[in-house]
């Protein structure tokens, strides 16, 4: 039985598997920009991660600013990840799960 509201253990293996791109220095490297909970020696220069899933409750807008912001905001200094084969779908996927548990 599937209760709605629990996350699964995909979505929670998931998530964990975006943290740690999300805090790999030779990957995702988001903390070199952002504040994040958990994470060490963060940068300031892109905002603070936090109430992610409330802000972009639609999960492609996420997806969307990691694979290439510059699409939406040409002046951006965000990386384009995807578009520059820094990450996978699956891996961009795995950060954005990671991101909605902000």
């Amino acid at each position: 039985m599937l209760l709605f509201g629990a996350p699964s253990a995909w979505a929670q293996s998931a998530a964990a598997e975006g943290q740690k791109i999300a805090f790999d220095r030779s990957k995702g490297n988001c903390l070199s920009c952002h504040q994040i909970r958990g994470g060490d020696l963060p940068g300031s220069i892109g905002p603070e991660l936090k109430d992610l899933k409330s802000k972009y409750p639609d999960r492609n807008d996420l997806v969307a600013i990691v694979t290439d912001e510059t699409k939406r905001n040409p002046q951006t200094v965000m990386p384009p990840f995807g578009r520059n084969h820094v990450l996978t779908g699956q891996e961009i996927n795995a950060v954005v799960d990671f991101l909605q548990t902000l």
